[in-house]
């Protein structure tokens, strides 16, 4: 015959399986969040574009991600933390370029995820922001990158931890940081055209202009030291070769004020002489400019270097405007640099400041000027830049130009 539970039995059960239960929920409540993979957040497409001296990075998200940045030091690295994710990256796309060395991704915990770039040197972050897909669902996160000084990455760096660490981009919301300016002496960088490989024009008793730019580039960096209050860089300080993005790169890496590029060409009517100014254009201002940027823009593939045109994404309005500004300025010095040298050297009869689409002048925040020296392909003015004396008149006409644009900039407050 079958056993019955008496009632106080039956009681003390469901009280124990009820203690079970609420031991069970409340055990459950701490275990760790796990997002479905239907609420994953999805990188679905990653695109950088740029060279040496300024990128643009583009990630896709299927939805509007929630990011946080921030820097990382040895070595230099960009990481963008975000909701935990699920990446669907082109492989081919995250090989090394331009700026960028190495690109990692992954899940880094319980809910969250990170894009990591690891950098060739100090960079600036100049812009994150979050824009909503105009002619497909989703949103997209636009980075601006431009090379920059150990200084200004370092400042970076403390002012990221003076407010936590990180930098949320929120949609719509532009993000600029800049170095505070210290106050310090006005900043060149000279950048003796060509060099190794690449040798430049060749005169007509055999000179070489990457052999002529460098001595007058040396020349001219210890003519403006003796002058003093000023500092003076150079691109190279010996026969090396430099892709023409490098050349921008380190003039931007030193928080340059001012750029210029010296040069010595050669072109086949032997009678023309004298030097010449050039400031960069979209368009050239006469046929002779623009086979000059030409000539001087091939400067890579001579060499045997690949060259990857930049992505015309990466210009925007911002820089569109920096650009302007940067080239008024280029061309004021370059007025004043062909007045000063009217006075020390022969400058070319007509039009001595021309303008083109010269790739080592395209920094959009370093004023910058390509000052061709004279002809080889002319006798008397390849005996002139063999000159020393004539080499050193022709550097007190760039030393005075120079003191005059460096008084009016940083009496104008930069």
């Amino acid at each position: 015959m079958p056993q019955t539970c008496s009632p106080q039995f039956d009681a003390r059960l469901r009280q124990m399986l009820t203690r079970i239960v609420a031991v069970l929920v409340m055990l459950l409540s701490f275990a760790p969040f796990s997002v479905s993979a239907s609420e994953l957040l999805v990188a679905h497409s990653y695109k950088m574009a740029g060279d040496t001296s300024r990128m643009r990075l583009v990630v896709h998200f299927d939805k509007e991600p929630d990011l946080r940045w921030f820097l990382l030091r040895d070595p230099h690295r960009l990481a963008i933390e975000m909701p935990e994710a699920e990446f669907r990256f082109d492989a081919e796309e995250l090989t090394a370029r331009s700026m960028v060395t190495g690109v990692y991704y992954g899940n880094t915990g319980p809910g969250t995820s990170r894009l990591i770039l690891s950098f060739d040197g100090p960079f600036a972050v100049e812009r994150v922001e979050i824009l909503q897909n105009e002619s497909e669902p989703g949103y997209r996160m636009v980075a601006d990158i431009g090379a920059a000084s150990e200084e200004a990455f370092q400042t970076a760096m403390a002012e990221q931890v003076a407010t936590t660490g990180a930098t949320a981009a929120a949609k719509g919301d532009r993000l600029v940081k800049q170095a505070v300016r210290q106050t310090r002496p006005f900043r060149v960088v000279i950048d003796p055209g060509h060099g190794g490989i690449d040798t430049g024009a060749a005169g007509v008793s055999g000179t070489q202009e990457k052999t002529i730019t460098l001595a007058f580039a040396l020349e001219l960096k210890k003519r403006l030291e003796d002058v003093g209050g000023l500092d003076v860089f150079l691109t190279r300080d010996r026969d090396l070769f430099l892709r023409l993005d490098e050349r921008v790169k380190i003039a931007r890496q030193n928080e340059a004020d001012l750029f210029i590029s010296i040069h010595a060409d050669s072109i086949r009517q032997k009678s023309v002489r004298g030097a010449t100014v050039y400031t960069v254009s979209d368009k050239a201002s006469d046929p002779e400019a623009a086979a000059k940027a030409i000539r001087e823009n091939l400067a890579d593939e001579i060499a045997g270097v690949v060259v990857e045109e930049e992505n015309e994404e990466v210009a925007d309005i911002l820089v569109d405007l920096i650009r302007r500004e940067t080239q008024g300025f280029s061309i004021r010095f370059a007025r004043s640099l062909v007045e000063e040298l009217k006075g020390a050297i022969a400058m070319i009869p007509t039009n001595p400041h021309r303008f083109a689409g010269f790739r080592v002048l395209r920094a959009p925040d370093v004023p910058s000027v390509l000052l061709e020296l004279g002809y080889l392909s002319n006798p008397d003015d390849e005996a002139l830049l063999r000159d020393p004396e004539w080499r050193a008149k022709a550097a007190n006409g760039i030393a005075s130009a120079i003191g005059y644009f460096a008084a009016a900039r940083q009496g104008a407050g930069g």
